[in-house]
């Protein structure tokens, strides 16, 4: 252990748990088990997502990452932790997103009919690229402006952790996305109703707005139930279709990190990662091979806690310090993000309507 390092600081659990057990381990003792920090990791996503059977619309994958921070930053947690944590947060979380594939249906995008498809697109696209600038602008780091903006332009906390590999992030970057995640999806909760219904849209048509804007599938389908009866479907089917869309988000993230790192073959990504192939492979699956309902619930609620499980461990990760110490930039450009988000669906619905 560093000998400078302040006694009083929980230490950080995915970075520095492992070696500090190296440290500390006698000659030939074996590494820690996983099961420990397994064990920890799924209870609070069983726990997460019997909380959200009671408060609806609450996602147990945020509820589980903030779970996950407030306790590293209170108390110092048993190294022992730390290896099943670290298997946590990458492979649990890679096996829940390849089962996120199994909620998507082809078929169900293409019936949305080409405007909506359109409207999913130019979100996704628009909203990436214009966070990119707007944090450039603003001095973001690279890394946590590539993950802000495929949090909100895609699918949230899920987006975030599966682009933080091709990102190159570190944990606080990480975190710091989360929570922009959390902060400002909430917010939208309200605001999407609000300003659907000054608008004067139907119910469909503000679902349409839901799905396209707002951050979390759980974020979208509270609003769709503020919105009112019809906007639920259209809100989630769309929804999901931007969730389809980080299959080409990271290849193309992944080729242009590849093309820019050409010259040292060490630090170079693969260009599609295996859970995202994973991915595809599980939305073709359900495209074409028909699935009952119960291992479709079945399979849902897996995923569900297996990404809760894998963002607890991410929670762990966190150091409050750090992340104070990025300065109010990012949450400037959530900001800026959220409302860009939010009027590219707008005009969307507008023109196609």
């Amino acid at each position: 252990m560093d000998a400078t390092a302040d006694p009083d600081r929980p230490p950080n659990l995915l970075a520095d748990r492992e070696a500090d057990a190296e440290e500390d381990r006698p000659p030939g003792r074996r590494p820690s088990l996983p099961w420990p920090g397994l064990a920890l990791a799924l209870g609070v996503a069983v726990v997460a997502v019997l909380l959200q059977r009671v408060v609806p619309g609450l996602s147990p994958l945020l509820v589980a990452v903030l779970a996950g921070a407030v306790l590293s930053n209170t108390r110092a947690l048993p190294a022992s932790l730390g290896p099943g944590l670290q298997v946590a947060s990458r492979r649990l979380l890679r096996v829940g997103i390849v089962l996120l594939g199994l909620q998507l249906s082809l078929g169900d995008i293409v019936a949305l009919g080409g405007g909506t498809i359109a409207v999913v697109v130019g979100v996704v696209v628009l909203g990436i690229l214009g966070t990119l600038a707007v944090g450039r602008w603003l001095q973001v780091p690279p890394a946590l402006r590539l993950l802000i903006a495929t949090g909100f332009s895609i699918c949230g906390a899920a987006a975030v952790a599966a682009m933080e590999d091709t990102a190159d992030a570190d944990e606080e970057e990480v975190a710091t996305a989360i929570g922009m995640v959390v902060l400002f999806g909430t917010l939208m909760i309200a605001v999407v109703p609000a300003v659907t219904g000054l608008w004067g849209l139907p119910s469909q048509a503000a679902g349409l707005v839901a799905g396209a804007s707002i951050h979390e599938v759980a974020q979208v389908v509270a609003a769709a139930g503020v919105i009112g009866s019809g906007a639920l479907k259209v809100a989630v089917v769309t929804k999901l279709g931007r969730v389809l869309m980080l299959a080409p988000v990271i290849l193309v993230a992944g080729a242009l990190r590849r093309r820019g790192a050409a010259r040292d073959t060490t630090s170079r990504p693969p260009l599609l990662p295996l859970f995202v192939v994973g991915f595809l492979a599980a939305v073709v699956l359900r495209s074409t091979v028909h699935l009952g309902p119960a291992l479709l619930t079945a399979a849902s609620t897996v995923q569900t806690l297996l990404l809760a499980a894998a963002m607890f461990a991410l929670g762990c990760g966190v150091r409050f310090d750090k992340v104070r110490g990025m300065g109010a930039r990012p949450l400037v450009l959530g900001t800026i993000s959220t409302a860009w988000v939010l009027e590219i669906a707008c005009a969307g619905v507008a023109l196609t309507r």
